[in-house]
């Protein structure tokens, strides 16, 4: 398992759930030094990323780019898959396949839909929002496969949208609709705590589909802060093979530092003795 830590630039606004707000040269040799594999970065747009630069720091201090995440282009740049807008929706497309641009250039191998996906509207049906997000997403995907990046669709928590909430059985009924093989799950179990009745038996129900992983406690912060089991959680994702890049996605408290060094021992301490 290869364990990567989100980060972003210092403009990312604070509903960037990252610890390193920062330069992103700053946030990889941190990342590095304290024993993580790679880093995920949360993007905005394209331009938040100068990709030659990018890519030496990453060649320079020998770290994996495991993601791309798109949280941010919901929350900063106000656009989303199934919003009634057709302009906006073109707008939000427009950006994600830039952002796929970015990852294949930077061996990023999937890019993360969130709550880009959007939500279903006021007085709106769940069949019209969902025509528009498969209408959507299929133009994202097309672009994203040939380029040779994996999509991932990411349930949320009904507390921050009203569509796709959780892994069993809402994240793995939307890919049996979907229907394209590169759109893979990326259960989070920040999320998963709140609206999956076992987050090791969705893990296992999900298997194959499983395209990445977020981890975060149940409180949101560093994995042992909270009342997550994921020795549980980890024996879930032996069980259906899933040995690839996992995103610490947590809050940066007590400290940025602090945090992600407490994620990381803590994780590291699991694996080691599995």
């Amino acid at each position: 398992m290869k364990l990567s830590l989100v980060i972003a630039p210092p403009d990312a606004q604070p509903s960037a759930f990252v610890v390193f707000r920062d330069r992103l040269d700053v946030g990889v040799a941190k990342a590095r030094a304290l024993g993580y594999d790679g880093v995920e970065l949360a993007l905005a747009l394209p331009s938040d990323v100068d990709v030659p630069t990018m890519r030496a720091l990453l060649v320079g201090e020998g770290m994996r780019l495991s993601a791309i995440s798109t949280g941010r282009v919901f929350a900063e740049q106000r656009v989303w898959l199934t919003h009634r807008d057709e302009s906006v929706r073109r707008r939000a497309v427009e950006i994600l396949r830039g952002l796929a641009d970015v990852a294949a250039e930077l061996g990023a191998p999937r890019m993360n839909i969130g709550r880009v996906r959007g939500n279903v509207g006021d007085g709106e049906t769940i069949e019209t929002a969902e025509k528009r997000f498969f209408e959507s997403i299929a133009a994202c995907d097309e672009h994203a496969l040939s380029l040779g990046v994996g999509l991932v669709i990411e349930p949320v928590n009904r507390y921050e949208t009203n569509y796709v909430n959780s892994v069993l059985p809402d994240g793995v009924e939307i890919l049996r609709r979907l229907g394209r093989p590169n759109v893979k799950l990326m259960p989070d179990v920040f999320h998963m705590n709140i609206e999956d009745a076992s987050i090791a038996g969705s893990l296992i129900a999900a298997g194959p589909l499983v395209g990445y992983v977020h981890l975060a406690d149940s409180n949101r912060w560093a994995p042992g802060d909270g009342h997550t089991d994921f020795r549980a959680i980890l024996d879930a994702l032996a069980t259906i093979g899933y040995d690839g890049d996992v995103g610490v996605e947590i809050l940066p408290f007590p400290s940025p530092d602090e945090s992600a060094t407490r994620a990381i021992r803590y994780l590291r301490s699991l694996t080691q003795h599995s």
